[in-house]
């Protein structure tokens, strides 16, 4: 929740009852792997030492950012550093090996990846060569956190075979904290129900433009003590800037949407607040939310949105966005 006056959420939280702690803003690592266009080398890695001199010392990953390039480069910048100076994340379920010759590359919205091809893998043995391949590719001896990737078309092999991978990791002290992350949060609540989950990252399920998780997600990490961390807070793109051509949940924005999205910009403008600062604040008025975790792809972008989250919100801001429709009157606002 935010502090009196409008601050920003500050100071470590910790994820369930595991004993992980991140800070409230974290970096993104998708941007890092050519997310949508080319980024150069030196750029990448400069964006991952913004984040340390930023305080965004929580940094999730996964295999399949760039099929491998994302855990590569931010491990460029992890080489050396304190392994206690911050948290780290990383996802399984797909399985990289190299692209045999002939075969299709697998763009998945990268480009410019290495030459290699992402399978589907949701067995023990499939999980726990998944997550060495990573802890290979980022140079460290473990990660923090561990997420099932994306396991929307996969739900028997969830209960079958993966979650109790995961869980064995987490008894045998390999890793410290499991859940899973996707952007279905309808399955995310069945998943956090049925599991003793520490923690979930949903992405672009509850923003200013999207109460979805409110509805079905939210409540059952709260009953259950499992910590939400929310990405996919500017919704693609749409809510850092509503322009013509903005994405919204990848694709290009309907118009609906851009309109509602221009109308927020107004509303904060007149405040004095930036749309992504509100943006980037909103999750945290529900008690379930312990971090957010925002794409940055320049050094100049993190820094930007460190300053952005440190921005002074009204409360009035936030009533005013019900008043004028923008925000339902139940949901939870961060005042």
């Amino acid at each position: 929740m935010a502090d009196d006056g409008g601050r920003a959420p500050s100071g470590p939280r910790e994820l369930g009852r595991s004993g992980v702690c991140v800070p409230p803003l974290g970096l993104g690592c998708a941007p890092l792997a050519n997310l949508y266009e080319a980024v150069p080398e030196e750029r990448a890695l400069d964006t991952v030492r913004a984040a340390f001199d930023t305080g965004l010392t929580y940094m999730d990953t996964a295999p399949h950012y760039g099929v491998g390039l994302s855990e590569e480069r931010l491990g460029r910048v992890l080489a050396g550093r304190d392994r206690a100076g911050y948290t780290l994340s990383t996802k399984v379920g797909r399985r990289l090996r190299p692209r045999a010759p002939g075969e299709p590359v697998q763009a998945d919205g990268f480009a410019d990846t290495p030459d290699r091809v992402r399978e589907w893998d949701f067995t023990r043995d499939g999980i726990r060569a998944s997550l060495e391949s990573s802890l290979e590719r980022l140079g460290v001896d473990a990660v923090d956190i561990v997420y099932l990737h994306d396991p929307e078309d996969h739900v028997p092999e969830v209960y079958e075979t993966a979650f109790a991978a995961l869980a064995e990791l987490k008894r045998e002290k390999l890793v410290r904290a499991i859940g899973f992350g996707m952007n279905h949060s309808d399955l995310l609540a069945r998943f956090v129900a049925d599991f003793d989950v520490d923690v979930v990252l949903c992405a672009g399920r509850w923003t200013l433009l999207e109460r979805t998780a409110f509805d079905d997600l939210l409540p059952v990490c709260e009953r259950r003590g499992t910590s939400v961390v929310a990405a996919g807070v500017y919704n693609s793109g749409l809510l850092a800037d509503p322009a013509p051509g903005a994405r919204y949940d990848y694709q290009q924005a309907p118009p609906e949407l851009l309109a509602r999205a221009r109308r927020l910009a107004e509303v904060c403008a007149e405040f004095g607040v930036p749309l992504r600062a509100a943006a980037l604040r909103f999750p945290f008025g529900h008690p379930a939310v312990a971090a957010a975790v925002v794409g940055c792809a320049s050094a100049a972008e993190v820094r930007d949105n460190a300053e952005l989250f440190a921005h002074d919100i009204p409360d009035e801001l936030w009533q005013a966005l019900v008043r004028r429709g923008l925000l339902d009157d139940d949901i939870p606002l961060p005042v």
